[in-house]
């Protein structure tokens, strides 16, 4: 599994509308955070190997109702810290 994160601006109002259907539509959905700022939402989406990130972010995340912008950032490792 591939993690990307995708900064979703929504439409005035909406930003929660859109995380609920999110959370309720998209399977690769790991975590969703509200955020203050340019975007309102950050999620954090796990995709297949083989899948593609273009297509999914257009064709999932982009068409939910309420959508205005995305920006996508592909996550190459994950670090924690030593115990």
């Amino acid at each position: 599994m591939r993690a990307i994160f995708v900064m979703i601006k929504c439409e005035m109002g909406r930003a929660y509308q859109v995380a609920q259907m999110a959370a309720d539509e998209i399977a690769e959905l790991s975590e969703l955070y509200s955020t203050s700022g340019q975007y309102d939402l950050l999620g954090k989406f796990y995709l297949d190997p083989g899948q593609d990130t273009g297509r999914f972010v257009t064709e999932r995340v982009q068409a939910l109702p309420g959508v205005r912008d995305t920006y996508t950032l592909i996550a190459f490792n994950a670090f924690t810290a030593a115990s």
